[in-house]
C-alpha cells in the first residue's frame, strides 16, 4: 500500500456546505491553501453558509474538480452515488482523492471506489453532530488514503480514526451505528400512531407510564432530533438495509424505519405534534 502525498496546503472541495459539509470545510481551513465549493445551483442559505464559513465559490462542478486535490462529498445519501459520478466525469484523466463522507451502504461506497480507483478513494463515516468543537464528534476513515485524511483532521474539532479494513468497513460502522441510533426510536411513533388509530392512545400511555415509559417525552425525543431531517434519513435507513442485508441479516428495521421517516416528512407537522401534545416540529 503507498499512500499519496498530496501538496503542503491543498485544495479541498466540498460538495456541498450544508450544515455538516461547512463543519467538515471549517475543521479543514487551517490546513487548506483553500477550501472551494461548487456555487451553482444551490440554494440561497447554502450560497449564505459558504460565505459565512468564508469558502471560496467556484461557478461549478467542473471547476471545482479542475481545482482540488481533495474532494469531499457531504450529501443526501440517495445522491452519493450520482454525485460521485457527475464527479467521475468530470474529473476525466484527473484523479483526485475523493472521500465519500455519506451515510450509504458499504455496497454504495464501494461502488465509488470503482469509479475512482481503490488507491483513491476514502470510505467516511462521520458519527456525531456538525463538529464546531472537540469531544463529540468522530469522523471514522477506511481505505488506503484513509492516513492521509486523517492527518488533515489533527487539531481539528473531528476526532479522526483510521480503521484496519477496507473501504466499506467505515460505511458498515456508521449503518450500525444508525439502526440504534435512528431506527429504534421510529418504533415509538408506529406504535403512537398504531394506538391513535384504534383509539386507546390515553390508555397506552397510562400503561407505558406504570412501566417507566413517557410516550410524550420519547416522541418529543424524535421529534427533537428529526424535525427538518426526516427527509434526509429515509434514504439513510434504505442504505442501512442494503447493509444488514447484504450480511445475511433480516433488513426490515431499518426499511420500517426509512417508512415512518418518509411519514413525518410528508406530513404536516403542526398536526402531528397536536395530536401528541408535542413543543411542534416533524412528529
Amino acid at each position: 500500500m503507498s499512500q499519496i502525498v498530496l501538496p503542503s496546503r491543498p485544495v479541498i472541495g466540498i460538495l456541498h456546505p450544508g450544515v455538516m459539509g461547512a463543519s467538515v470545510g471549517s475543521a479543514l481551513k487551517p490546513v487548506a491553501g483553500a477550501v472551494i465549493w461548487a456555487a451553482a445551483g444551490r440554494s440561497v442559505t447554502t450560497s449564505k453558509r459558504a460565505e459565512i464559513a468564508d469558502f471560496v465559490g467556484v461557478p461549478d462542478l467542473t471547476e471545482l474538480v479542475r481545482r482540488a486535490d481533495l474532494i469531499i462529498s457531504v450529501c443526501p445519501p440517495d445522491a452519493a452515488r450520482s454525485v460521485a459520478e457527475q464527479v467521475a466525469v468530470a474529473a476525466g484523466d484527473r484523479r483526485p482523492l475523493y472521500v465519500d463522507a455519506n451515510a450509504v451502504s458499504p455496497a454504495t461506497v464501494t461502488g465509488i471506489g470503482e469509479l475512482f480507483g481503490a488507491d483513491r478513494t476514502v470510505d467516511a463515516a462521520i458519527i456525531g453532530p456538525p463538529a464546531w468543537e472537540p469531544g463529540h464528534t468522530v469522523l471514522w476513515l477506511a481505505g488506503e488514503q484513509a492516513p492521509v485524511v486523517a492527518a488533515l483532521f489533527d487539531g481539528s474539532p473531528f476526532t479522526a480514526r483510521v480503521l484496519d479494513g477496507e473501504i466499506g468497513s467505515a460505511s458498515g460502522l456508521k449503518a450500525c451505528f444508525a439502526a440504534q441510533s435512528k431506527a429504534l426510536p421510529t418504533i415509538w411513533l408506529a406504535i403512537a400512531e398504531a394506538a391513535r388509530a384504534y383509539g386507546v392512545q390515553d390508555e397506552l400511555r397510562d400503561e407505558l407510564a406504570r412501566t417507566g415509559k413517557d410516550l410524550t417525552a420519547l416522541l418529543q425525543q424524535l421529534d427533537d432530533r428529526a424535525a427538518g431531517k426526516a427527509w434526509r434519513w429515509v434514504g439513510e435507513m434504505e442504505e442501512a438495509g442494503d447493509a444488514f442485508a447484504a450480511v445475511g441479516l433480516p433488513d426490515g428495521f431499518s426499511r420500517a424505519a426509512a417508512q415512518m421517516y418518509q411519514r413525518m416528512a410528508d406530513a404536516d407537522p403542526v398536526d402531528l405534534a397536536n395530536s401528541w401534545g408535542l413543543r411542534g416540529g416533524a412528529v
